[in-house]
């Protein structure tokens, strides 16, 4: 299926950085509460994430990744997930965040 570029504008991807990573210890597969930065009009969010098997709580933190911001938030259990942060499975089908390979300033949308 094809989408026109109107369809794919309006999914607002932002860049945010990481700044608190806690655990959820709550969740059915190992997962982080994660809180991140996207500055400006947008400040803080935060997600749950399924990325325990190539990340630590100490590796995330000031980790610039991508995510959907114009999601209504979802429940996940006992905790509200008010963005979705992008990522791709790796051979094994664990996920590997999206982001940028160089710094660039919180809350810059993806064109």
């Amino acid at each position: 299926m094809t989408i026109s570029y109107d369809d794919f504008a309006k999914i607002d991807i932002r860049v945010g950085t990481i700044i608190a990573v806690d655990p959820f210890p709550e969740a059915r597969k190992p997962a982080f509460k994660l809180t991140v930065d996207f500055g400006g009009d947008i400040g803080t969010r935060r997600s749950s994430a399924q990325i325990t098997d190539h990340y630590t709580a100490e590796s995330l933190v000031g980790r610039q990744i991508l995510a959907v911001v114009n999601f209504p938030p979802k429940r996940i259990g006992p905790f509200t997930s008010e963005i979705l942060c992008l990522g791709v499975p790796d051979a094994d089908g664990a996920v590997v965040l999206v982001g940028p390979d160089q710094a660039v300033p919180n809350g810059g949308r993806l064109f």
